[in-house]
């Protein structure tokens, strides 16, 4: 920026001094067609590293060079420069300026939540929650609705600067395995808006999202030396095939030892990949032992193969990276791609087509191939049969319970095709295929036809979106699931109240008969009822996710079950209070 601000004032200048003589300007650099972005790693739990530490000064700026003008005019006095209020003009104009009061990409109209949905919540109290919220989490549907609220266009809290408050989302939505959600985030936030919290964020993800690119509308800030940046610029000389190109500052960044090794090679391989670049770039993984964001970011832009067993040394946010990165080969994510489903990062629609690609692929893994053509077989089989066959093999081929909730949402609407008379000897996993992509009304086609007090029948009470009548305890008491009945019926008994199926008489005999403690207060609880008091959809989801700190939901208890979807439906997120208490019953 610096170098296009002083371009233009010496342009400014000599426009006014030369009136009205035609002058031809021979020395302007080319314009770069490259997306926003980038950044360094924040200070929150568990921070991932990007190169940072040594400094350089900025290279002098070469002078303007403009011709002699071929007619000599009456003699004008000497310009006055344009002031750094008048230049950032011309950079951006106010019209085109977005305030820092509202930040977040998506709103209403698109599905974001009320530009209020955090009220009027202290800035700090929010900040905390985000840095100590651990993610993934559990449920796939809160995570969803946590992304919804995160990414939605929503006031800045007071005492907050809004840039600031965006990278705070951003950093959270990385750590929830949401690359592009985080991407987007940063996006909305103007450049000459950029915080040092800001620009951290920013680097993460665009590294994140497999894009060094991303990197250079902040690159071209001279005043930041950390070595990531140092090192971006001479990407971005490269990429945007800048006057004197990337080599000058490389190799003052070699003189000062910014960086070495894998992460040197890595952006030499960026470099490489510029206009009238004459250098090739060979990666050995060999000494590499832990992989950071940085040797990711850099490794999936160039189309360098991670090996497998370096994904082994970073958290489970990585796999939805992988999932959402369109320069890994299709074969590779389809590896992570339904993982990243049960976490909430992939869609039901999204993971069919990634298996609808490979299925047309002519050099598709054989393992790979044979899920495709049962998932075929299952949307189009020739008969009910064989619909219901493939829908079984592909339910019977996860290996862990997060591959076999994954399973049911892959298949979600081939289940929806089976009508109630032909599968119900399925039903449970029909219906808990359908709710895991939110198919709530279609589900409720199966209705009656269902074993009362089995596992698609609790399921069919927890999502119905029109329910109205109340249940009485005996139907609590009565359900007899599959797998750990005890924890089921504490779960079904906590979804049911949680959404206000349960008359207050039954929820108090319930709650002592299966030992639920759902009037035990503490700090969370409290923060809970304020948020909800204060009609804080946002903040509620925060502090549900806060609620669910474990790995999996055999770590959720249903008293935090309870809280939670009884606090979603109180702030106007009816389906998702439902979908979770749903989930929970079919995970359990």
């Amino acid at each position: 920026m610096a170098t296009s601000r002083a371009r233009l004032l010496a342009a400014l200048a000599a426009a006014a001094s030369l009136a009205a003589a035609a002058v031809a300007q021979n020395a302007q650099a080319p314009e770069s067609l490259l997306p926003p972005g980038f950044g360094e790693p924040v200070a929150a739990p568990p921070p991932a590293q990007a190169p940072d530490g040594a400094t350089v000064q900025p290279l002098p700026q070469a002078p303007l060079e403009l011709p002699e003008p071929e007619v000599s005019p009456s003699p004008t006095p000497t310009p006055t420069p344009p002031s750094e209020a008048e230049l950032a003009q011309y950079e951006m104009p106010l019209f085109a300026r977005r305030s820092l009061a509202l930040v977040g990409p998506v709103g209403m109209a698109e599905g974001g939540l009320a530009s209020r949905a955090f009220g009027a919540a202290d800035g700090g109290f929010l900040q905390g929650l985000m840095r100590r919220l651990s993610a993934p989490l559990p449920s796939r549907w809160l995570s969803i609705a946590l992304r919804r609220a995160l990414v939605s266009r929503v006031d800045t809290p007071a005492g907050l600067n809004g840039a600031d408050f965006a990278a705070e989302r951003a950093w959270l939505l990385l750590r929830m395995g949401e690359s592009v959600a985080a991407r987007s985030l940063v996006e909305s936030v103007d450049t000459m808006n950029a915080t040092p919290k800001y620009r951290q964020v920013a680097m993460q993800a665009m590294l994140a999202t497999g894009d060094p690119g991303g990197l250079c509308p902040l690159a071209d800030d001279t005043g930041d030396s950390a070595r990531g940046w140092v090192l971006a610029r001479a990407m971005c000389a490269a990429l945007g095939n800048a006057e004197g190109g990337a080599r000058p500052l490389v190799a003052a960044a070699r003189r000062r030892r910014v960086a070495s090794g894998i992460d040197l090679a890595l952006a030499q391989k960026v470099i490489g990949a510029g206009l009238n670049s004459r250098q090739a770039v060979t990666i050995e993984w060999d000494s590499v032992v832990q992989l950071t964001t940085w040797r990711w970011g850099l490794a999936t832009a160039t189309g360098v193969k991670v090996p497998d067993e370096l994904y082994e040394t970073v958290g489970p946010q990585v796999t939805g990276w992988r999932a959402l990165a369109p320069a890994i080969p299709i074969a590779d994510r389809a590896a992570v791609a339904e993982r990243a489903a049960a976490m909430g990062v992939i869609s039901n629609a999204a993971l069919v087509d990634l298996y609808a690609a490979l299925d047309a692929g002519e050099e598709t893994p054989a393992a790979l191939g044979a899920i495709a053509s049962d998932l075929r077989s299952a949307y189009v089989g020739a008969d009910v049969a064989t619909r219901l066959g493939a829908l079984r093999q592909l339910w019977d081929g996860g290996e862990t319970p997060q591959a076999r909730y994954a399973r049911l949402i892959l298949t979600a609407r081939a289940a929806a095709r089976v009508r109630p008379g032909d599968g119900r000897e399925e039903a449970d996993r029909i219906v808990a295929s359908m709710l895991s992509a939110g198919l709530d009304r279609t589900a409720q086609r199966w209705r009656g036809q269902v074993e009362e007090g089995g596992d698609a029948w609790a399921l069919l009470e927890l999502s119905d979106p029109d329910a109205r009548s109340r249940l009485g305890y005996g139907a609590v008491s009565n359900y007899a699931g599959t797998g750990d009945v005890t924890r089921k019926r504490r779960l079904f008994f906590a979804g049911l109240a949680g959404l206000g199926r349960l008359s207050a008489e039954e929820v108090e005999s319930g709650a002592e008969s299966l030992d639920v403690r759902i009037g035990a207060q503490n700090s969370w609880t409290r923060a809970l009822d304020r948020a909800v008091r204060d009609r804080q959809p946002a903040t509620v989801l925060l502090l549900a996710g806060i609620g669910m700190q474990t790995d999996d939901w055999r770590g959720v208890p249903a008293t935090a079950l309870y809280r939670i979807v009884a606090a979603l439906r109180a702030v106007g997120l009816d389906g998702e209070a439902r979908m979770i208490a749903t989930e929970a019953l079919s995970r359990a």
